[in-house]
């Protein structure tokens, strides 16, 4: 350990002379916004409750779709307010050396959006929120993972220091002192990361201070750290529920967390490192301190639901129809049964077109990820076409929805890989004869993908490189709980918010015997649609929420009330 403190030592002299620091004098206070979207709609009721609660700073998501515009006058009236915003981006996988240049495009965009706006109206940093450990590779090629996010982090700071002022930060958990650094094992990664920026967050989920599993213990060496390095620390807290009650203030509230944060300054005065504290994040937190959220409108978004049983298009047209109004169903996925008749399709789709509702065509089995099957996809897609030459404009399907499960095969468990590879390959086929036909191209896909890696590409999880082939994805996040859908969708969202692609959300009525967690259909209707109205508020900010469906209308329809 000599070693590692001489190297220290030379390690903080050399980056003084780079960085400078100069502890701040008052301390910060700081929140983070991931829903971009509700500083147009809610700029007000944020800055009001910033002001309240003495904040000082905020981490804002950026949505690099939106115009520059969009931002000026939220960052003109906080900055009038004494609140600095800074631009917050990342994805575990944006620790990867293929991902680079994509982590890279939130400094080019925050510099150029700088250079355009007055200097009331600039970004004053950038955080890094990358948390690679959950990627896959962390647990099988942890020391690769670790080397590539060292060189992205390098290339990040430098690219942020050049020819600007701007302050580059990261958020990192209190646990990385006990990893060493590939390079150099006597040092620890948190203090390698601590070294490369002027501020870090040290994300101390936890809701006592004292004790060996207080946030005070779980902090101080890397405190310690951080004081010799002469880097700036905010101590970050969680408001957000999470299945482990004492890494949150969910279940204590705002009040309690405010007291305990109360003590910190006090309690951290030893170290000129501590520049304050941060919450995660503003959504949960006004929750928590009685701030009634607003009601988030979309009229655009998605209410969709699936048909699986084609001839219902015909027994049974009126009783759909009536039901898609009185749901608001806007979106039908449509089975497509080629014995049944043009005119029966002709029929119905003019209808419902005409009620205000898409129809997409719809089909699948798991079998039809193989190559062999390639021909069945193809199949659909033609007869699509066929009919939509035919039909007249406003008895056209939308598009064409594939719904293909392969992880149900055998064949799964015996060769992923070789089953990804074709499944792919028949994908590329599907999108590239339906945009021949000006189709709209769509899947369902299980929300557990994004752990899976794509086959000559591991560094990307095969749902993101699924999202990128077609115009939306349905991701099915078969649970019965808000929080917990969200939870399985919100790392897609994030990346296909960044990406410019467009999710729906599917949950499930019909029963399931892997558990009543799953499905709605021991609670009924009701409490899926409160559920659901949940699920729009949390996901509403992402531009790459488009709505939700629900699976399917023949167990919907016939479901609890």
């Amino acid at each position: 350990m000599k070693a590692a403190r001489i190297y220290l030592s030379v390690l903080c002299l050399t980056l003084g002379f780079l960085f400078g620091f100069s502890p701040a004098e008052k301390k910060s206070k700081a929140t983070w916004i991931w829903q971009s979207e509700t500083i147009g709609r809610d700029k007000q009721q944020i800055l009001s409750f910033c002001e309240q609660n003495e904040i000082t700073l905020i981490y804002l998501r950026i949505d690099m779709n939106k115009t520059y515009d969009y931002y000026r006058s939220f960052i003109r009236d906080a900055n009038a307010r004494g609140i600095e915003v800074h631009a917050v981006a990342g994805h575990p996988a944006w620790a990867l050396a293929s991902n680079q240049k994509r982590m890279l495009k939130i400094v080019n965009w925050v510099k150029q959006y700088n250079e355009s706006v007055t200097r009331a109206e600039q970004v004053r940093g950038i955080q890094l929120d990358i948390e690679p450990y959950l990627l896959p590779q962390w647990e099988t090629e942890q020391e690769r993972v670790i080397r590539e996010w060292q060189s992205n982090i390098d290339v990040f700071t430098a690219e942020v220091k050049k020819d600007s002022d701007l302050e580059a930060s990261a958020a990192i958990p209190f646990w990385m002192d006990d990893i060493p650094t590939p390079s150099n094992r006597d040092l620890s990664l948190s203090t390698w990361l601590i070294s490369r920026f002027d501020t870090v967050c040290i994300m101390a989920y936890r809701d006592e201070l004292d004790g060996p599993n207080g946030l005070l213990s779980l902090v101080d060496e890397e405190m310690n750290q951080a004081d010799k390095l002469e880097r700036r620390v905010l101590i970050a807290v969680n408001m957000k529920e999470i299945e482990d009650d004492h890494a949150s203030f969910a279940e204590e509230g705002a009040e309690e967390m405010n007291q305990l944060l109360e003590k910190l300054p006090a309690k951290m005065a030893d170290h000129p490192s501590y520049s304050g504290n941060a919450i995660h994040d503003y959504r949960y937190w006004k929750e928590a301190a009685g701030v009634t959220p607003p009601v988030i409108e979309q009229p655009k978004g998605y209410r969709g639901t699936y048909i699986w049983r084609a001839e219902t298009l015909k027994s049974e047209r009126d009783e759909i129809l009536d039901f898609a109004k009185e749901n608001d169903v806007n979106l039908l996925y449509v089975r497509i049964d080629l014995q049944q008749s043009l005119a029966m399709y002709r029929d119905f789709v003019g209808k419902a077109n005409a009620a205000g509702i898409e129809v997409h065509a719809m089909g699948g089995h798991p079998i039809w990820a193989l190559e062999e099957n390639r021909s069945k996809i193809l199949k659909l897609v033609k007869w699509v076409k066929a009919y939509n030459q035919e039909a007249s404009a406003d008895e056209q399907f939308r598009g064409v929805h594939l719904d293909i499960e392969p992880y149900v095969m055998p064949r799964w468990r015996d060769d992923k890989e070789a089953v990804l590879r074709q499944w792919m390959g028949n994908i590329e086929a599907f999108v590239a004869e339906a945009k021949e036909g000006d189709l709209e191209t769509s899947v369902d896909l299980a929300a557990w993908l994004d752990n899976t890696p794509t086959p000559g590409m591991p560094d990307t999880p095969f749902s993101h490189w699924m999202m990128d082939q077609l115009d939306h994805t349905t991701l099915m996040a078969f649970r019965d709980r808000a929080e917990s859908i969200v939870r399985m969708v919100e790392n897609q969202m994030k990346y296909a918010s960044d990406s410019g692609k467009k999710l729906v959300v599917a949950v499930e009525t019909k029963e399931s015997h892997e558990g009543n967690f799953v499905s709605f259909y021991e609670e009924g209707v009701g409490e899926m649609n409160r559920q659901l109205e949940r699920v729009a508020q949390l996901l509403g900010g992402y531009s790459s929420y488009m709505g939700q469906a629900i699976h399917a209308y023949e167990y919907w329809k016939n479901g609890k009330d």
